[in-house]
């Protein structure tokens, strides 16, 4: 996946990976007239530093980036050099956690509440005991629980059933073991997952634009729709997303400028919200399930909209199968479905956006 920041660069920044992707994905990119970057092995860095590496966008941040980039540093710009990601602090790590998206959710409800809103006897809880599990359980029926760092829908265990079976009793209490509590929520009724992208930069929150993504059963991303919403969704879920930005965007933007991202934090990040009916089955929306301190496959899903066809629309989605390697799906993908362009934009087709070799077990790609 190390070639997918090439959609936020430009021709004159370098892009970090393993290893140089081959001519073939450079006559791919030529297809859909993208000018790459300059790819740099990694390794040869060490050897080989960049003379003037101005400012450094990994991903996302943490102690383990900011190591492995400690030697470009050097050579920033003052500007980057001033700028609150360029060393990593200990308290930026609650920054990171569910729960400081909680914090943020409870005040966003309470500050500003609206009737569109989920109910405050079902906002998220910590968790730190087998007790609280049980008190939650009894309150709400069924529970989501997520481990307060991690990400893509990993550290998720759902508790659906009754008694709870003693290996997803491991699983509850290693979390609370391994990371000091879990973040406990109400098993929803969902209907779409939506995400809010920003920018962060001088305390400034400016809004991007709404991604819609997908997981799978066990709730890890899988991909992200382009171009609009599914045609499939029911005309009265669509209303009723036209009218979240107006009634989330305000106070949340408020909220996340007087907090502590706004003082710890530059770049872009994601607030994941859910879509769910309640039990008299009307629309609610959770405002600010998750927030995601990072570049996310939402926000890329934005910028390669650019590429699709304006009439068309597609999925963005990930690859990742033990048994068979990326290169062999993409050959068969092509096949079923042969990319069309008009003007450079995808008509229909496969399109894979990371380059591999043989060996290669991930992947992204355009179906449209």
């Amino acid at each position: 996946m190390a070639t997918l920041p090439l959609y936020f660069a430009n021709k004159k920044d370098i892009v970090l990976v393993p290893e140089l992707p081959d001519s073939a994905f450079h006559l791919q990119l030529e297809q859909l007239e993208i000018e790459p970057p300059e790819f740099v092995a990694e390794k040869h860095l060490q050897a080989s530093p960049i003379a003037n590496s101005n400012e450094l966008r990994p991903w996302g941040w943490s102690p383990a980036v900011h190591k492995r980039l400690e030697h470009l540093k050097p050579t920033c710009a003052a500007a980057f050099k001033a700028s609150p990601v360029f060393n990593w602090k200990t308290d930026y790590r609650e920054l990171y956690s569910k729960k400081f998206a909680r914090s943020i959710l409870h005040n966003l409800v309470k500050t500003y509440p609206s009737e569109h809103f989920i109910a405050e006897s079902q906002l998220t809880e910590v968790c730190t005991s087998r007790e609280t599990y049980l008190e939650l359980l009894q309150k709400w029926d069924k529970l989501m629980v997520k481990a307060p760092w991690s990400s893509s829908g990993r550290g998720l265990q759902p508790v659906r059933y009754t008694p709870i079976h003693p290996k997803v009793w491991d699983k509850l209490l290693g979390i609370i073991k391994d990371q000091g509590y879990a973040i406990v929520e109400p098993y929803l009724d969902k209907v779409i997952d939506l995400a809010f992208q920003f920018k962060l930069k001088n305390k400034k929150v400016s809004f991007i634009g709404i991604s819609n993504f997908s997981t799978d059963y066990k709730g890890q991303y899988n991909g992200n729709s382009l171009n609009g919403l599914p045609d499939s969704l029911h005309t009265e879920v669509k209303q009723f997303i036209k009218c979240l930005p107006e009634i989330i965007l305000p106070g949340l933007t408020f909220l996340l400028e007087q907090s502590n991202l706004a003082e710890s934090y530059e770049g872009y990040f994601g607030v994941d919200t859910l879509i769910f009916r309640d039990q008299n089955k009307q629309l609610k929306v959770n405002p600010c399930l998750e927030i995601n301190v990072r570049h996310n496959m939402g926000l890329l899903s934005l910028y390669l909209e650019k590429f699709i066809h304006p009439t068309q629309k597609g999925r963005f989605l990930t690859y990742y199968d033990p048994k068979k390697d990326f290169a062999s799906f993409c050959n068969e993908m092509k096949k079923t479905y042969p990319l069309q362009l008009t003007n450079h934009k995808i008509v229909s087709g496969f399109c894979p956006l990371t380059a591999y070799s043989a060996h290669t077990k991930f992947g992204a790609y355009l179906l449209v």
